[in-house]
């Protein structure tokens, strides 16, 4: 087997993970928003470079079986609401009304006023329609959906696609696509259905354009496989097997599965992790081996037709703004993004961010951040953080500092908080490269006792892709006019023909099947092993599920917190504001510490891409493979 690389795209950076066996390498690249291909390349630049010594994408690229991508940008757009102009044409069933309001300000954001109601069908039906689709691209629509609710709504749906395809045929210039929601979807629930098609419309476009060009780029270099998208369903597929709306949250559900792992490997009855990024927080939960799902997963607050990993983004991560409103600190959900970035980058920012803020107060150092490979303008830095926070709230430096941290920790605790009960029978994740930072002060305000912060940290939700195997779920409704078997058979026919376009021979693969029995919103699966099927109540709605997968390497997590033998050596210290003062403490770094080693706060750890303040009441110990505990003193696990 060769090399398996993982890569997680972030707002502000991107993250890559390289695996062949026991070998792991790991980088970051800042993200290049008006190509994303750009940090795609640079990133296996630099992986090559750690591999081999020296830069050889294409050498990379020949010794590589699978390249798997996640991608934050899909949540990130959600969560700034930045993308398309939808238009939205309902009919039938579908009412606007009702739509708005399971969303109301995120129907706004996207849609606004940008609608219409239209009858059912009959000629006129599609006359309206072209109408509609007229007025809507008039008043800025430049996608539009179409969703029609009945009990027999499938026939309305197709005529009415045909009509749209008349006016506006596709392969005319400046065709504005025409979207229609039960090609995606067969939810009879119009509200998430319709809900469903809106977000994989609003997702679309910046998807396509850069995950395709992503993949000529890999080919031209000499990449061997096509790329693979791992998706927010926990398996991977090629870009044309994938639909927008699967790309949403791929990233935190990384961080999920690799939590899931970590609560596993450690005996751990409850893990939140926090996933902090540059523009998001992503919490999750595993209770009992298992992490939470939706069945009807949900998007900004809204159920959606597909089950989702229940991982939540929120707006506030190391690039978030932080700027006065009405007298008090506001943070996020505006994020600089790795363009212009936080001040202290120096690429024309001037915003204040928390990772400003932690220059500024001598917690995070321009020699050991990126590996010190970035430049950092401290001077810029401490310009915003007076500009923006300082001297709009009258306060001195160091308690303006003191302030944006203040806020900021509140902002990340009040986001698990929102997510799931706390408590100190819970142990609390922490990874991405901001997690870490001072997530002591977080867990203080989460009332948690301890914190487990993975080796691998920094590109954790990368390194949570490695546990995904390529994969697709088929379904078929079961009536009392079909055999089980006959379904199956049609089932299997279509997951042999999805793992063909895979390139992936379908005897290779693994085979499970289910029945699917749904009694309104309430579904109970039940895995098959026969063609017999178990008794079922009278009135539910039966489907056969598939899923086939082509199982692929998976990292092995090894090691044990065994009690720290011996006390950690700090040959260097740091001034770090702490509480409002400032602290000359020791500096451990990760790379030197010994396993099963530890120490005592205050004092900050650090290594290439990730720092963290280990605050007073708080210690620290290594495990033997390098994983940390950090543990309120006088706790114990």
């Amino acid at each position: 087997m060769g090399i398996l690389i993982n890569i997680d795209n972030g707002g502000t950076l991107t993250d890559f993970c390289a695996v062949e066996g026991a070998k792991i390498w790991r980088t970051k690249t800042l993200t290049t928003p008006h190509d994303l291909s750009r940090c795609l390349m640079d990133g296996l630049s630099r992986i090559s470079s750690a591999i081999f010594g020296s830069a050889d994408v294409q050498a990379l690229l020949l010794a590589t079986d699978h390249i798997r991508y996640s991608t934050t940008q899909g949540t990130n757009a959600l969560v700034e609401r930045k993308g398309p102009r939808l238009g939205l044409i309902v009919a039938g069933a579908v009412k606007a009304k009702e739509l708005r309001d399971a969303g109301p300000e995120l129907f706004d954001a996207l849609v606004a006023d940008r609608y219409a109601e239209v009858a059912l069908s009959g000629d006129e039906a599609r006359i309206d329609v072209v109408r509609a689709v007229s007025d809507l691209v008039a008043r800025g629509a430049n996608r539009v959906v179409v969703s029609v609710g009945d009990a027999d709504a499938a026939p309305h749906e197709h005529a009415i696609k045909r009509g749209v395809l008349k006016a506006f045929p596709p392969h005319l210039l400046g065709a504005v696509p025409v979207l229609f929601s039960r090609e995606l979807a067969g939810d009879d629930n119009d509200t998430r259905r319709t809900w469903t098609a809106l977000f994989n419309a609003f997702l679309h476009p910046a998807m396509e354009r850069f995950l395709y060009a992503a993949e000529h780029k890999l080919r031209a270099a000499r990449a061997q496989k096509p790329l693979l998208i791992f998706r927010n369903d926990g398996q991977s597929a090629r870009v044309a097997k994938t639909v927008a709306i699967k790309t949403y949250s791929s990233g935190p559900r990384g961080g999920a599965d690799g939590a899931k792992q970590l609560a596993a490997h450690y005996r751990i009855a409850r893990l939140i992790s926090v996933d902090i990024g540059g523009t998001t927080t992503d919490v999750s939960v595993v209770c009992d081996g298992t992490p939470k799902q939706n069945r009807y997963g949900k998007v900004a607050g809204v159920e959606t037709c597909f089950p989702l990993a229940d991982v939540v983004s929120f707006g506030v991560g190391g690039s978030s703004i932080i700027k006065v409103e009405n007298g008090d600190l506001k943070v996020g959900p505006e994020s600089v993004g790795s363009t212009p970035g936080p001040a202290c980058f120096g690429f024309g920012g001037t915003a204040a961010t928390i990772t400003d803020a932690f220059f500024a107060s001598g917690l995070l150092d321009a020699a050991a951040y990126f590996g010190g490979s970035m430049p950092i303008d401290l001077a810029r830095a401490v310009a915003a953080v007076a500009h923006n926070v300082a001297n709009p709230m009258a306060l001195l430096p160091d308690a303006a500092l003191t302030a944006m941290e203040e806020a900021w920790a509140s902002r990340v605790a009040a986001s698990a908080h929102a997510f799931t009960k706390t408590g100190d029978t819970a142990v609390l994740a922490a990874f991405g490269g901001a997690g870490p930072l001072i997530i002591c002060r977080i867990a203080d305000k989460l009332g948690i006792q301890h914190i487990l912060i993975p080796k691998l940290a920094a590109v954790f939700s990368a390194f949570g892709i490695g546990f995904s195997d390529i994969g697709h779920d088929y379904e078929l409704p079961l009536t009392n006019t079909q055999s089980a078997l006959s379904v199956i058979n049609t089932l299997r026919q279509q997951a042999k023909r999805g793992m063909i376009a895979e390139a992936i021979d379908p005897e290779h693969c693994i085979e499970t099947i289910s029945l699917v029995i749904r009694h309104g919103d309430v579904e109970d699966v039940v895995p098959l092993y026969a063609d017999a099927l178990p008794p079922t109540p009278a009135g539910a709605h039966l489907m056969l599920r598939l899923n086939i997968r082509h199982s692929l390497p998976k990292p092995v997590l090894a090691g044990q917190f065994n009690g720290p033998e011996h006390v950690a050596h700090a040959p260097e210290q740091r001034t770090v504001l702490i509480s409002g003062e400032r602290l000359a403490v020791p500096l451990y770094r990760v790379e030197n510490l010994t396993p099963n080693s530890g120490a005592s706060g205050p004092c900050v750890l650090e290594e290439e891409f990730f720092t963290c303040r280990v605050d007073p009441d708080w210690r620290f110990e290594t495990s033997d493979t390098g994983d940390i505990l950090l543990s309120r003193k006088g706790a114990t696990l």
